[in-house]
């Protein structure tokens, strides 16, 4: 098997031969797009290149030299966009161009449904099309220009063959009548809150907050409150404002001063200095003085815990299923899927759709007893009638 080194046909630098190229696309039946881009040492994505291949050519797109919101055009013109494992680049997009594809194809999530288990690209390419993409290094600043060929090289290679494993993929969800379960999957992705987090909700993110009581829980939403509103105004990941460590150190033992906030574990003088170590103590004081309606708390867990044994059975067919199925089990069933289904009100992904059908009326049937989970003498599992005749333990 040779390695394929896919080259872009041209560089979108200027923002006419960009108008130019979304004209071409809003006519297009289909379109692969895939993004580089930063986000390790700022609060929100920054986009470095946007690749873009459809019938008439792959390109690569500058978003550092032209405004590239005109892709919202794209987006509502009914061309498909076909992506790769597509939650992030969906979040950056939705940044870049104000909105996002009604609809796409997601190539990981879909080729879930024909046996493969969140496949990389190279896997899926190496698998289903007999090609071994070459690949750089992934970790490259995509953000320095001009770009190298390795770099434009390996951006390439993530949309040169995205339409021919779409094709292939597409034909054996036909072929096996799950389609429209690949694109009920597809819309649920879509559908994701990507919306900015509130910052009164924030220190819900705190490791263990739930554990946190009394007054701890106002001191530490107002500290991560502050440190949201901080991070986003400068554009720094929460981490460079102040640490998690840290919040949680001061909720549980909140300082009477500002030399008791520097001793404090996990407090960085750096980070806190001058005007900053003011604006953190004088969060500190508002979370003390918090009054329980202005407290934000975290949704609460209403699930009751289904009992382990039924649980364990469940999943125990989940797997079977997947298997005889090929379909990732993921997909089919996670763990938090069963114990929202087995509620006195059934939830969750499990609770209607494609799943409930296949899935949902079975391990209904498990849980209330009338059915029951067996080996079937060949190392699979089987779930058949109940005979309500338990064996004796003293059974020779």
């Amino acid at each position: 098997m040779n390695a394929e080194i896919a080259q872009p046909t041209g560089l979108v630098d200027t923002q006419a031969a960009f108008d130019e190229l979304v004209n071409e696309l809003s006519s297009a039946e289909e379109f692969a797009i895939d993004t580089e881009f930063h986000r390790e040492r700022s609060y929100y994505p920054h986009l470095a290149l946007v690749q873009v291949a459809w019938e008439g050519g792959l390109v690569l797109i500058d978003p550092l030299a032209v405004d590239v919101s005109g892709f919202a055009k794209v987006f509502a013109s009914g061309a498909l966009p076909v992506l790769h494992a597509a939650d992030q680049d969906l979040e950056v997009l939705e940044r870049a161009c104000g909105t996002i594809p009604s609809t796409i194809f997601d190539t990981q999530l879909c080729a879930g449904f024909i046996g493969y288990s969140s496949p990389s690209l190279l896997t899926l390419v190496e698998g289903m099309l007999r090609v071994r993409l070459q690949k750089g290094d992934q970790l490259t600043d995509w953000m320095r220009r001009p770009l190298s060929e390795t770099q434009m090289a390996y951006a390439a290679g993530d949309v040169s063959r995205l339409l021919e494993l779409k094709s292939l993929i597409a034909g054996r969800l036909a072929e096996s009548g799950r389609t429209e379960w690949a694109a009920e999957e597809c819309a649920v992705l879509l559908a994701k809150d990507r919306s900015e987090t509130v910052p009164e909700e924030a220190w819900w993110r705190l490791p263990h907050s739930r554990q946190l009581r009394g007054a701890t829980r106002g001191v530490a939403q107002a500290i991560c409150a502050w440190r949201e509103k901080r991070a986003q105004r400068l554009d720094l990941p929460v981490r460079f404002i102040v640490s998690d460590l840290a919040i949680l150190s001061i909720a549980q033992r909140p300082p009477s001063g500002r030399e008791d906030l520097l001793r404090t574990r996990g407090v960085d003088a750096r980070h806190i200095s001058g005007a900053v170590g003011e604006e953190l103590f004088d969060a500190v004081k508002r979370g003390k003085s918090l009054s329980p309606s202005e407290l934000r708390l975290p949704p609460a867990q209403a699930f009751e815990r289904p009992n382990r044994p039924v649980i364990a059975l469940a999943g125990a067919y989940v797997g079977q299923r997947a298997s005889e199925l090929s379909i990732d089990p993921a997909i089919l069933a996670t763990r938090a899927d069963l114990v929202a289904f087995f509620q006195d009100t059934p939830s969750g992904r499990l609770a209607a759709g494609w799943r409930c059908g296949l899935l949902g009326k079975m391990l209904k049937r498990l849980a209330d007893g009338d059915a029951a989970l067996a080996f079937d003498g060949a190392d699979a599992l089987v779930l058949e009638e109940r005979s309500r005749r338990p064996l004796s333990p003293e059974f020779d």
